[in-house]
């Protein structure tokens, strides 16, 4: 992926990780309009709301931990992303924690979330 997500992530991990691929390519699925209105449904019930309303709203984004991460995408969507990158949960979840925040905030850049 190029663009934002993936300067990011290559300045964090390096150009050549294996792992930023992974991750921008993860990241980029769950950045859909429906799923950035899914993270924030899923982050409501979780009582994490005010965490991923941060990050598309204007201001300064919230910081996530991973184990929030892991409550606001749920088990099966970890498990599915562990399955499928053959990364382990340890690894994914903390890249998604810092990730996923400048993300969002980069995908909803008027404040407001998708349609």
């Amino acid at each position: 992926m190029s663009g934002f997500l993936g300067n990011l992530v290559n300045r964090v991990l390096g150009e050549d990780s294996p792992l930023a691929g992974q991750i921008n390519s993860h990241l980029a699925t769950l950045l859909t309009p429906d799923n950035i209105q899914s993270l924030v449904t899923r982050a409501e019930s979780s009582g994490l709301g005010d965490k991923v309303r941060s990050w598309i709203g204007t201001g300064e984004n919230l910081p996530v931990s991973p184990d929030q991460i892991r409550s606001i995408l749920g088990n099966q969507q970890v498990q599915q992303m562990v399955d499928r990158t053959g990364l382990p949960a340890e690894t994914l979840l903390p890249a998604l924690a810092q990730f996923l925040p400048q993300a969002v905030d980069h995908h909803t850049p008027d404040g407001t979330t998708p349609t």
